[in-house]
Formats: structure tokens, C-alpha cells, sequence
């Protein structure tokens, strides 16, 4: 199977929706798929007439801001589209939403994260792509249809190899028999030898080191090539959404009020989904009895009330309950910017999710430390007093954002690889009668049989219980009384070892449980894995440099062109039946224009015990070892006494759980761990007025951060609903 042309003999109607899709997937499971395409790299680099010439490749740029001469309005407003929010996203929702947004001018693929970015080095080291090979699956579904619309992709699937990318998506192109240009922007190495001598180039930064560069470099390109598709190296993410705003709406690198509301759009457009109703639903349940009948005969009335209220939104969050079909049919966002910096995000007309002023709040404050000074390469940010006007169930104004007292720092973020170490990891489940029990003797086991071949080495390793508190999600103070209840478990152990031989034989070791451990134990998996870390550090704008070129197809042989126009029109034919999700005649009206219940809000109540997240919601985000998490009431003047609640020694009281090193530790490692917390987590907490909102920062908390936690999350994503599910007593 070979590419597109797989989809010979389909007819172009919609019906034959279902039949596409099959095929679509049966492509990109083949395994035969990397083998045929350097067969076709051969025949691409023999027919393809392609442009060598790169348009003042030689030139090179530092990071200092110079402005720009000039600038030229060229649209009153611009229409930039999210297609991806990370490198795992879905490729046919960009599809459904360049179909369904005719007037995008841009759309952006943002892929690429500090995790991506480690293991995009590791494989280079190895010898395979440092860039994204993904980019041709993404291409081959969407550049027909954005070049025939007239709009530009832009990247940064280039990651550290973006020379290779813009080849991939050429050849590719090549095979479609689309004419396009490819352009690069991407970081070098210049290296000096003495002063003023001229910079030694080199097109891979020396080491894996990348560093978080402006909007500028696509600027360039826009304002040289105008090309198709942009393709960069690391670029701040909201810098990938802002630099078409600079060029198309005129703005220069001192019109500071519309850098800020820019880098805003960009920012809540950066993680696609999460913006329209993407890990926002929490499913609501209706309790199931009348509470007019449980009042009956009951004189305290009102600590009766408070009881059923704290029953009912245990089991559910009514604030956040959304339809499966309506999950299933997410928009990716889309923002609509005026050149007087007035922006306005949506999602697509007739598409589920939801976009309200809860989504854009949640999507607002994730990963942000000091919401008054947002850090980007082009502007520093003051967030404190964004809020959100909705226009209609698909269209939110956003306003208020504005640059911070430094207007742009004099560093930029610099990510250097380090080795940290080998992983080793296991997995064993049990079940039924004493599963914890039997559980807790595997792990005392395979810790003792390691101290036996290595002393000292069994601290590097941590364990927790899957369906137990894997993710630590239970309140303050709980007992564990209930363990022995549990029916089916998985014992999971990770460490980080300074040899390879020490985590090869924390696997082999594991594996001994099948004979050696407690009864019952099954379905083992075992890894290991040389883990680095981006070390951050700053660096001075004249120490960076970066530079553009591009690239173009000119022509095939005709044997080619008639094969790319074959495939052309198939992909035509996906383009037009993946526009409606559902058939018309089975659309269940929840997932058409969804939106949440108008819910009317009140004051929570005062002085008992009541969840949290029946007053608030949240959602976490990370950066390296920090973590970040808001507190967003339901009821925005409940702010104030949330205020009294949320202070740092409660916020260490909650996460101190994070740092457990086993499921079951003994007093002395309790006190070792809050010791610990104590001395070094520091807690920052920060109100932002215009949401009415809190904004709770904790360092040193993720285990070493994403590239070398032995936490299952190791994002700490799901901490949002540890912190959910404390409960509190409000003041009045």
C-alpha cells in the first residue's frame, strides 16, 4: 500500500465515508510502509526537478529584536487555526477543521515539547530522524486541501532536524503532484573563534542544545518566501501563532499592547482541544432519591441539606457534564485577530465540545507560573486582569491582556540534554482475596533481591499500586481501611539507576516474581530506558542565532505527474466525505452546537465539610520539576474565602503524597518525607482578578520533572483532581 493511491476505485460521495476512513487506517498500520518509501526517496530525488537554491541562506540573525522597516498591512483581521496541541494529536480533526473554516489563513501544528524534544535527540543520537516522522502522515492529509484554500502551514515538527523535515514534506508533495514551497526557520550553532571573526555554521545546534526563539524567523520567512509551509526548530509556542499576526496585520516589535493580546490568542490556541471541551468533561450524575423525602421528620434541616448536597456532587460534576458524542466531535479552535489587537477564539459551527468562559479560564492559566509576568521571547505578558465575553455558544472575546512592567526579556530559555541515568521499570498484577497483601510482599522481595546483588541501589526505586494510589488521589488524612477491599491491582516499580547494569537487573529481577513472589501474580512487563533531562538555563539574545531558507518543487516527469494527480483527487474525495462526522439521519441533536446547561450558580456553603470541586474547578500543567494548578470557583465571589482555605502549608499537606516512595510507608519515612517537604517544595500562590481565579505554583515537586519521573504521571496532570477531591470547610 502506497500512500493515497491505496484508495483506487473509491467513489467521491460522502456515503463512502466510512470506506475512506477504513483505508486511511490500513495505511498507516502497514508495515511494509517504511520499506516502500525509500523505494520511493530513490525515484523522488530521480524525477524531481527541485529547487536547490536557498534565498540568503548565508544570511544569519541574532535574537535581538530589531524593528521591523516599514511594515505593511496587509489584512484588517487574520483567521489562524490550532490543527495539533502535542505530537500525539489527531490529524483528521485538523482536516475536519480546515473543512469546516474556510476562511483560515494559517494553520498550526504545534507538536513539539520539552518530552518530544528529549526523545527527538535520543533518536538522532542513535542515528535515526531528529525531526518528527510523523510530519508526512500530517501533510499527506492536509497540504492538498491547504494549498488548494491558499493556507500556510506552520510547524514545528522540525524539531532539530528540520533540513530532513522540509525533504520529507518535498518529497511528499512530490508524490501528491502538488506545486509548493517549503520553508525553514530553525537555530544554528556559531561558534567564534576570536573576536570578530565570522560565525562557524552548523545546521544542527552543537550538543541537542534549543532554545525557545521568538516569532521573528517566521516572520522572515512570510515576509521572503511566502510559502506554503513553514517548517521551525524549537519556537516558543505562542510565537508559532503570533508571528502571521505580525506580518499580516502590520505590527511592529514595539506595538507592545498588541504583542500581549497576540501572544494571548496564541497561548489559549496552543493545546488545540483543550481550549473546545477537550479534558474538561467530568461526567454528572443525578442523585438517586428525592431529598423532600429524606427531610421528613428530621429537625436539623439544614445539616441534613448539606449532607445530601456533599452526597450529590461526589458522584458527579454538573458544571462539567458533557454527552460522548459530543467529545467525539471536538473542534480544534480557531482565532479571528484584528489589527488593533481585538481577539475573538471559536470553535467550528456545528461541532461539539464546548468553548465558555470555564474552558478558556482552565486554558488560560495552564503551565503559567506568575500570571503577571508571562514570559515569551517577544513580550512579557500581565494576565492578571484577562477575562473572557462570550459572543455565542462558538465565538469567546478575549481581552485584557497587556505587557508586564519588562515588556520583553533580555534572555531567552536554553534547553541543554544531560544524562540522567537508566530507567528500569515492572509491572504485576493481582487479584481477588489479600491482592495488597500479596502485593506489598512482591515489592519487599524484589527491593531485598536487589540489595543482595547491589547494596544501596533499591532507594533509586519507587512503587506505588495501580487502582490503589497510583496517582495519589485521595484526601487528607484518609485511612487505609479499605485496601483490603480491592479486587484487582497492579504493582508498578520505577527507578533511576546511575548504571545500566543496575536497572538491567532491577527487570531481571522483577521477572523472578513469576516464580518466586507471592501467589497469584500475572501479566508482568518489564523496560528499561537511558533517560536525559533539559537543563534550563539563560542566555543573552546576542549568543543565539537562527537563519531561513526554502525550498521549492518545480516539476516531474510526467510518469510522476500523473500519479500525483491520481492521488490528488483521492485525497479530494477524503476531503469531501469526512466533513460530516455522523450520517444527518443518526446525528444525536446533543452533539450539534453542544453547549453546557446554563446552570445558575449560588454561594457554597459555609462551616461543613463539602468536595472542593463542588466550589471550583482546575486543571494542572508542569514545567520541568514545577507544577501549576488553578482554582476556578463556580461562583466567582467565592474567591474570597477560597483565599482563606488555599494557602501554602495546605496546598504541601495535599501534594506531600507525591513524594511517597512506596504505598506503604512507616512513620519515620512519613516524617523523612515531610522533612523534605518542608526544606525544599516552595509553594507560590497568585490571584487573577479577571477570572476570579487562583493560580497555585509548587516547585520541586515532579520527581526531576517529565524526562525522569518514576511517577505514573509524569506530567502531574491528573494532580488537578487531587486537589479536587480535598474536602474543605469555607468561612462564612
Amino acid at each position: 500500500m502506497k500512500g493515497p493511491e491505496s484508495f483506487d476505485g473509491l467513489e467521491s460521495s460522502p456515503e463512502h465515508l466510512g470506506n475512506v476512513i477504513v483505508l486511511y487506517r490500513l495505511h498507516f498500520a502497514d508495515q511494509r510502509r517504511e520499506q516502500e518509501w525509500r523505494e520511493e526517496r530513490v525515484l523522488f530525488h530521480r524525477g524531481l526537478k527541485m529547487s536547490t537554491e536557498y534565498k540568503d541562506w548565508n544570511e544569519i540573525h541574532d535574537c535581538v529584536l530589531k524593528l521591523r522597516v516599514n511594515p505593511r498591512r496587509r489584512r484588517e483581521k487574520v483567521y489562524i487555526g490550532c490543527g495539533a496541541g502535542f505530537g500525539g494529536d489527531r490529524p483528521l480533526a485538523a482536516l475536519r477543521l480546515l473543512q469546516r473554516v474556510k476562511e483560515l489563513n494559517y494553520l498550526v501544528l504545534e507538536c513539539l515539547a520539552e518530552r518530544t524534544l528529549a526523545d527527538r535527540y535520543q533518536v538522532m543520537v542513535s542515528g535515526g530522524d531528529g525531526y518528527d516522522s510523523r510530519i508526512s502522515d500530517w501533510m499527506r492529509l492536509l497540504l492538498p486541501l491547504a494549498v488548494e484554500r491558499g493556507t500556510c502551514i506552520i510547524t514545528n515538527m522540525g524539531a532539530m532536524d528540520v533540513l530532513h523535515a522540509q525533504e520529507s514534506v518535498l518529497e511528499l508533495a512530490s508524490n501528491l503532484g502538488l506545486s509548493v514551497s517549503v520553508a525553514v526557520a530553525h537555530e544554528i550553532s556559531s561558534n567564534k573563534s576570536g573576536i570578530g571573526s565570522p560565525p562557524m555554521k552548523s545546521n544542527v545546534t552543537e550538543g541537542g542544545v534549543s532554545t525557545y526563539l521568538g516569532a521573528a524567523p517566521i516572520v522572515e520567512c512570510l515576509e521572503k518566501y511566502q510559502p506554503n509551509v513553514i517548517i521551525t526548530s524549537r519556537i516558543a509556542d505562542a510565537a508559532l501563532f503570533l508571528a502571521p499576526m505580525v506580518f499580516e496585520l502590520g505590527w511592529n516589535w514595539d506595538d507592545l499592547k498588541e504583542l500581549a493580546q497576540g501572544s494571548l490568542a496564541g497561548h489559549l490556541l496552543e493545546c488545540g482541544c483543550q481550549l473546545t471541551g477537550g479534558y474538561f468533561m467530568h461526567p454528572g450524575e443525578f442523585a438517586l432519591f428525592d431529598p423532600q423525602i429524606l427531610l421528613k421528620g428530621h429537625k436539623d434541616r439544614t445539616k441534613l441539606m448539606i449532607i445530601i448536597f456533599s452526597i450529590f456532587f461526589i458522584i458527579g460534576d454538573k458544571y462539567r457534564d458533557m454527552s460522548f458524542l459530543s467529545l467525539l466531535d471536538l473542534s480544534l479552535p480557531y482565532a479571528e485577530i484584528s489589527f488593533d489587537g481585538q481577539v475573538c477564539v471559536a470553535k467550528a459551527g456545528g461541532s461539539g465540545g464546548v468553548l465558555n468562559f470555564s474552558t478558556c479560564a482552565q486554558q488560560l492559566l495552564y503551565e503559567v507560573g506568575d500570571p503577571g509576568a508571562y514570559i515569551t521571547p517577544d513580550v512579557i505578558i500581565d494576565f492578571q486582569d484577562v477575562s473572557f465575553y462570550p459572543s455565542s455558544s462558538s465565538c469567546i472575546l478575549c481581552a485584557g491582556a497587556k505587557p508586564s512592567l519588562g515588556s520583553r526579556p533580555d534572555k531567552l530559555l536554553c534547553l541543554v540534554p544531560k544524562d540522567c541515568g537508566w530507567k528500569g521499570w515492572g509491572e504485576i498484577s493481582y487479584g481477588g482475596h489479600e491482592c495488597v497483601t500479596r502485593a506489598k510482599a512482591a515489592e519487599y522481595l524484589v527491593r531485598s533481591w536487589m540489595e543482595e546483588v547491589c547494596p544501596g541501589v533499591s532507594c533509586n526505586v519507587v512503587s506505588c499500586i495501580i487502582g490503589l494510589d497510583s496517582l495519589k488521589a485521595s484526601r487528607i488524612n484518609d485511612n487505609t481501611s479499605s485496601w483490603t477491599t480491592n479486587g484487582d491491582i497492579r504493582l508498578h516499580m520505577d527507578g533511576l539507576f546511575e548504571l545500566k547494569e543496575h536497572a538491567v537487573l532491577f527487570t531481571r529481577e522483577f521477572t523472578a516474581l513469576y516464580t518466586n513472589g507471592p501467589a497469584g501474580g500475572g501479566g508482568i512487563s518489564t523496560g528499561y530506558k537511558k533517560e536525559i533531562v533539559l537543563e534550563k538555563k539563560l542566555v543573552g539574545r546576542e549568543c543565539v542565532f537562527w537563519r531561513t531558507g526554502v525550498k521549492s518543487t518545480k516539476g516531474m516527469s510526467s510518469e510522476k505527474e500523473e500519479i500525483g494527480h491520481g492521488n490528488v483527487v483521492k485525497m479530494h474525495v477524503l476531503h469531501e466525505a469526512l466533513l460530516p462526522l455522523f450520517p444527518k439521519d443518526n446525528v444525536d441533536s446533543s452533539c450539534v452546537e453542544y453547549s453546557l446547561p446554563v446552570i445558575k450558580t449560588s454561594p457554597a456553603p459555609s462551616g461543613h465539610e463539602i468536595p472542593l470541586y463542588t466550589v471550583a474547578h482546575s486543571r494542572a500543567g508542569d514545567k520541568g520539576n514545577d507544577l501549576n494548578f488553578s482554582i476556578i470557583p463556580h461562583f466567582p465571589p467565592d474567591i474570597e474565602r477560597l483565599k482563606m482555605v488555599v494557602t501554602p502549608q495546605w496546598v504541601k499537606g495535599v501534594v506531600a503524597a507525591l513524594l511517597n516512595t512506596s504505598s506503604f510507608l512507616d512513620s519515620e519515612a512519613i516524617m523523612k518525607r515531610d522533612k523534605w517537604v518542608n526544606e525544599y517544595v516552595d509553594v507560590e500562590i497568585y490571584e487573577v482578578r479577571g477570572i476570579h481565579s487562583l493560580n497555585v505554583v509548587v516547585r520541586n515537586i515532579l520527581d526531576g520533572g517529565v524526562n525522569c519521573s518514576r511517577r505514573i504521571d509524569r506530567h502531574g496532570k491528573t494532580i488537578s483532581d487531587v486537589i479536587l477531591c480535598q474536602h474543605v470547610v469555607l468561612p462564612p
